[in-house]
């Protein structure tokens, strides 16, 4: 299978400023696309919808009972997506391909018994004042997004980031016209095209799975064996995506700042959309991020634990580590410089922005604080990433759980000191992280070789 780091390198290696700005739109897009897609296509279908003549109410409704389902089965499944792609990966270093496919459709079958399980309890017991219809919707896609989620991870593990792209488009494609088509029946309609194009989605994404992989077996559950068990990556899935949303979360929960809109779902008209905005404004470090971590950073990692398996020279060994610490300096310069430019353009057209979306721009110092918190998180993922494959499960543990505390404290911090202070919580939060991380990441270079042949 063709990865996207040999689709760059073919760009790259054109030499000429069109290959160039090839490359990086392509990593830009692919980097980045499931998010933009998901954030663009609820908010494409609540603005067509308005539009349209749809209830606004019902639109809200729609929107914020989404932005649960996404939010809580991402958190719920934050830990099974990095510990069965450990798993995978470990397995097809063995080369024991024909146990993938049995094995994701027993992480499958487990993910979809315990979504739907908790989903079934919650619609019946928190939502029990609501219309069956949409409890049975909610539940459809919440169980649905928990799949989604898992293969998500899985093909962007085998770096099947073009294909996960077209599926996404795809889904989204169909959930919008969908929604669309379905308005006049007005939350439930809106709802079940979501669930439709979500369904196409999930259907779409296990053939990929299966076109990839052949089995002799239908469902293994190898990867709940004790030695294939991987509980640090486990507790650091569930951090790290409760931590993302955990600034959002209070904002909910917070009566100044936030409202109930269906049944015990909240939200906050003062955050929420200025956050989606400022997501959008990620896409040029996704791309640095990616063309860096797939192609230089990668191509030394690989050559120097090739060189330390294989007995090679002293020599060979730290030239390659050496360059492999030039490939993460330059990944990280070249990001700070691109979302410093991104920063400068969401201040210059954010006005704009806000104005054709018929906000005030009482919100522009929100949503340049959230903007630099999310280009802040792009050289977070980028430093964790590093660590992933330096193997640093305890130093990713701790920064994921620094970034939960922190973000959940002074995001609360910022509730008492005033609507002047909203977003800095969540920017301090991971920019604190990102520090210590960085402090972390030089001295572990410093002790690299060190820690390769003695600890290991």
């Amino acid at each position: 299978m063709a990865g996207i780091g040999f689709e760059l390198r073919k760009l790259l290696r054109k030499d000429s400023l069109l290959g160039l700005v090839q490359a990086y739109a392509y990593a830009g897009v692919i980097g980045s696309g499931p998010w933009v897609l998901s954030i663009v296509g609820i908010l494409a279908i609540g603005l067509l919808s308005a539009s349209l003549g749809a209830s606004s109410h019902g639109v809200t409704q729609f929107q914020v009972s989404v932005t649960w389902l996404i939010a809580s089965s991402l958190i719920l499944t934050g830990g099974v997506q990095l510990a069965f792609t450990r798993y995978v990966s470990d397995r097809l270093f063995e080369h024991k391909h024909d146990t993938v496919l049995p094995n994701l459709h027993g992480v499958l079958c487990l993910v979809l018994m315990a979504a739907g399980t908790l989903a079934t309890v919650l619609a019946f017991t928190a939502f029990a004042g609501e219309n069956v219809l949409y409890r049975l919707l909610m539940i459809a896609g919440f169980t649905q997004l928990c799949a989604i989620w898992v293969l998500t991870i899985f093909l962007s593990g085998l770096k099947r980031y073009r294909a996960i792209l077209a599926m996404y488009a795809l889904g989204y494609g169909i959930t919008v016209g969908a929604a669309l088509l379905a308005r006049n029946w007005a939350l439930e309609g809106l709802l079940a095209g979501f669930v439709l194009g979500h369904f196409a989605l999930l259907c779409g994404m296990w053939w990929l799975t299966v076109r990839s992989f052949s089995a002799t077996e239908a469902v293994r559950f190898d990867f709940l064996k004790p030695q294939n068990r991987y509980p640090s990556l486990l507790i650091i899935g569930v951090l790290y995506n409760l931590a993302v949303w955990a600034d959002k979360l209070v904002f909910w929960f917070y009566p100044d700042t936030s409202a109930a809109i269906i049944g015990p779902l909240r939200a906050s008209v003062i955050y929420d959309l200025p956050v989606f905005m400022a997501y959008l404004f990620i896409i040029p470090g996704m791309a640095v991020f990616l063309v860096r971590i797939e192609t230089d950073f990668v191509d030394y990692h690989e050559r120097f634990y090739t060189a330390v398996r294989e007995g090679g020279s002293l020599e060979t060994i730290e030239s390659m580590r050496d360059e492999m610490v030039l490939a993460i300096r330059q990944g990280f310069a070249e990001i700070g410089k691109i979302q410093t430019l991104a920063l400068l353009a969401a201040i210059i057209v954010g006005p704009s922005v806000l104005a054709a979306l018929g906000i005030s721009a009482l919100y522009l110092p929100l949503f340049h604080i959230q903007t630099l918190g999310a280009s802040l998180q792009v050289g977070l993922l980028a430093l964790l990433n590093v660590f992933f494959y330096l193997d640093q499960r305890a130093l990713v543990l701790r920064l994921c759980a620094l970034l939960c505390v922190s973000n959940l404290a002074l995001t609360a911090l910022s509730l008492q000191l005033g609507a002047a202070f909203y977003g800095y919580g969540y920017a301090a939060a991971v920019l604190l992280t990102l520090l210590y991380g960085l402090f972390a990441l030089d001295r572990k270079l410093h002790r690299l070789e060190y820690e390769t042949f003695m600890l290991r």
